[in-house]
């Protein structure tokens, strides 16, 4: 029973990583279908559907910029900062679990001081 915590945490890592991936094949799937309907039909297809799936495909999402670096690096360094918390709190029950936790929220922690530092860099240059 107790071996189920630690394998639940990284099935709910692994969730996290994997919904958004499926959800989204989900959707280029369904997108798919239409545009193939329409075909067999005949019906035109208009330029902005055209544009919207060309333009998608290499960076989906924002494009990259200062503020956004900013924003992710602002969400890492809370995730590093949040392991580091559990690892005290956990530390008042189990002594030994002080500094493997603080060793895996420095990962975290670094990626994000690294894109607060590419988000301030940047918005330097003109």
């Amino acid at each position: 029973m107790e071996i189920l915590i630690p394998l639940s945490l990284f099935a709910m890592i692994a969730a996290i990583a994997i919904a958004p991936r499926y959800f989204k094949s989900m959707e280029r799937q369904k997108m798919a279908e239409t545009l193939r309907v329409a075909i067999e039909k005949g019906q035109p297809l208009p330029t902005e559907v055209i544009e919207a799936m060309s333009s998608n495909v290499r960076h989906p999402g924002l494009p990259p910029s200062p503020q956004r670096d900013l924003r992710t690096g602002i969400v890492w360094l809370g995730v590093g900062v949040g392991f580091a918390a559990f690892g005290l709190a956990f530390s008042f029950e189990w002594p030994d679990a002080l500094y493997p936790m603080l060793g895996l929220a420095a990962f975290p922690t670094f990626i994000g001081l690294a894109f607060i530092a590419l988000g301030l860099l940047n918005k330097a240059k003109p």
